[in-house]
C-alpha cells in the first residue's frame, strides 16, 4: 500500500507500506519492517523497525530497533537505539514539565457580631 498525504489518528497505528506526508497519532505508532516512511511524525510513542526519513516528535519515547533506520531529527523524553540500527540526525531530549499544584486561596471573613 502507498499513501501520499496526511494521516491523523487517535488510535495505535502500524505502518507496513509506503507513506509520504505527515503522520500524527495521539497513541503509539509502529513502523513495521516493510514500512518506508518519508514524513514528519508526531506521536506519543514511536517504534521503528523499517525506515523513516523525516523528523519525529514523541511525547514519551522513540525506539529504533535492530534493523530500523531513521534519518531526521528527534525530539522526545526518552530514546532507545538497538545495536544494528541506523540513525543520522540530532536528538533533543525534553523533560516533562512538573505538575503544578495550585494553592486555593483562603479567604477569611470577619466574624459577625
Amino acid at each position: 500500500m502507498e499513501i501520499k498525504g496526511d494521516i491523523r489518528t487517535r488510535e495505535e497505528l502500524l505502518v507496513e507500506g509506503n507513506v509520504e506526508g505527515v503522520i500524527e497519532s495521539q497513541s503509539a505508532m509502529t513502523i513495521g519492517p516493510n514500512g518506508k516512511v518519508k514524513a514528519n511524525i508526531r506521536a506519543r510513542e514511536v517504534a521503528i523497525y523499517g525506515s523513516v526519513r523525516g523528523n519525529i516528535e514523541a511525547a514519551e519515547k522513540i525506539s529504533i530497533r535492530q534493523k530500523g533506520s531513521l534519518i531526521g531529527d528527534i525530539k522526545t523524553a526518552g530514546i532507545s537505539i538497538d545495536d544494528g540500527a541506523y540513525f543520522k540526525g540530532s536528538i533533543d531530549i525534553v523533560r516533562p514539565e512538573p505538575v503544578r499544584q495550585t494553592k486555593a486561596a483562603v479567604v477569611s471573613e470577619p466574624a459577625a457580631g
